[in-house]
C-alpha cells in the first residue's frame, strides 16, 4: 500500500467531501490507487442501505430523486447519489449532467451527489458504480441512491448493484406495454407511476397490478407496492420513502409479515452482489493478465479475426488461452 492512500481512506471514512470525489475519481477511472482505497475502506462498509432508481428517458427520476433527498434530508438522513450518465462519444464523460437537476441540495454537507459516464457498459451502470456506492457507504451517508440511464428487458444490473429496485414510469410513453416485459416484473421490488397528473395515469397503474396479479407470492413475501408520484409538486414522495423503509424492514427480518421463507433478504442479496462483484472482477483481472503477461502484441487481434472468418471457433480459442494462462508458475493477477 502506498503511503497517500491510508490518508485519503482515512478522509473518506471522516466524510471529506473532496476525499470523497477523488476516491470516486480513482475507482471510476480504474486507477490502481482505486482498487488500493476499496481495500482500506471495505471492512467499514455495509451500514448504507442502496436505493437503484430506473427507468426509461424522460419518466423523471432525476426530478423523484431530487425530491426524495430532500425528505430524507428532513428526516435527518444523510445520503449520498450516483447518477449514471449516457458517455459522451466525444469526451468519454457523462453528458445528462443529473447533478444540475439537484442543485438545490449543492451547499448541503448532508447529500453528496456525483455523476458516472456508463461508457458503452451493457445495463445502464458504469462499471466503477458498486465501488463509488461503497465510497459513499464507507465516507458515512445513510442512504445511497443509485439512478441508472434507462430500463429494458435486459437491463438488470441494478438487482446486482442496490439493496431494492424502484423502477419508474410515466404514462403516455408505451410504459403500459413496457410494463409487462417479464424483466421489469422481476427486478421491481417498488413500481412508481411518475407525472401522475397526467392523462394515463390510472391506466398504467392497472396495466402494472394487471401483471402482479399473475405472481405467485407465497406467505410474507414482499408484493411490489405500485405508487403514484407528481415529482415536480412533490406528490407521493413521502409515501415513497416509506414504502422503501417498509421494504428495508421486511427485508432485514424486521416486519412482523415477514416469514423465514421469503425470497428476498437483504443478507442475500448481498451475498448475491458480492459474489457478482467477485465474479465481475475475477473475470477483468483474468482478461487484463492474459493481455499483459500471456499474448503477444496483437495476438488477440489475430485470434478474433480469426474467429469471425471461421478459421477458429470460440470456445478452442478461450480453451487455449486459459490452459496457456495457468501454465504460468507466478500468478501476478493479485499484485
Amino acid at each position: 500500500m502506498t503511503t497517500t492512500s491510508p490518508t485519503l481512506a482515512e478522509r473518506v471514512l471522516a466524510g471529506d467531501p473532496r476525499a470523497i470525489a477523488r476516491a470516486i475519481t480513482l475507482v471510476e477511472n480504474e486507477d490502481p490507487a482505486g482498487a488500493e482505497l476499496v481495500r482500506a475502506i471495505f471492512a467499514r462498509t455495509g451500514r448504507a442501505f442502496l436505493v437503484g432508481m430506473t427507468g426509461p428517458p424522460g419518466a423523471g427520476k432525476s426530478t423523484l430523486v431530487d425530491r426524495l433527498i430532500a425528505e430524507l434530508r428532513r428526516q435527518g438522513r444523510t445520503v449520498g447519489v450516483v447518477a449514471v450518465d449516457p458517455t459522451s462519444p466525444f469526451t468519454g464523460g457523462a453528458v445528462l449532467g443529473d447533478r444540475l437537476r439537484m442543485q438545490t441540495h449543492a451547499a448541503d454537507v448532508g447529500v453528496f451527489i456525483r455523476s458516472m459516464a456508463t461508457r458503452g457498459h451493457l445495463g445502464g451502470l458504469a462499471r466503477a458504480t458498486s465501488d463509488a456506492a461503497l465510497v459513499l457507504d464507507a465516507a458515512g451517508k445513510d442512504v445511497v441512491v443509485i439512478e441508472t440511464v434507462g430500463v429494458g428487458q435486459d437491463e438488470v444490473d441494478i438487482v446486482r448493484t442496490a439493496d431494492i429496485s424502484i423502477v419508474t414510469l410515466v404514462p403516455g410513453m408505451g410504459d403500459e406495454v413496457q410494463a409487462l416485459k417479464a424483466g421489469i416484473m422481476e427486478i421491481a421490488d417498488i413500481f412508481v407511476v411518475n407525472k401522475a397528473d397526467r392523462e394515463g395515469a390510472d391506466r398504467l397503474v392497472s396495466a402494472i397490478e394487471a401483471n402482479l396479479s399473475l405472481q405467485h407470492y407465497g406467505d410474507g413475501e414482499w408484493r411490489p407496492p405500485i405508487l403514484k408520484t407528481t415529482a415536480t409538486s412533490g406528490s407521493g414522495v413521502s409515501e415513497l420513502a416509506a414504502a422503501i423503509d417498509a421494504f428495508r424492514d421486511h427485508a432485514s427480518g424486521r416486519a412482523p409479515a415477514h416469514a423465514s421463507g421469503a425470497r428476498d433478504t437483504m443478507a442475500a442479496r448481498r451475498r448475491i452482489r458480492g459474489e457478482y462483484r467477485l465474479r465481475e472482477l475475477v473475470a477483468r483481472l483474468f482478461m487484463y493478465h492474459l493481455e499483459r503477461r500471456v499474448l503477444a502484441a496483437g495476438e488477440l487481434e489475430v485470434m478474433v479475426d480469426r474467429i469471425a472468418a471461421r478459421e477458429l471457433d470460440p470456445y478452442t480459442a478461450a480453451t487455449d488461452l486459459v490452459n496457456r494462462s495457468i501454465q504460468l508458475p507466478d500468478d501476478p493477477m493479485t499484485r
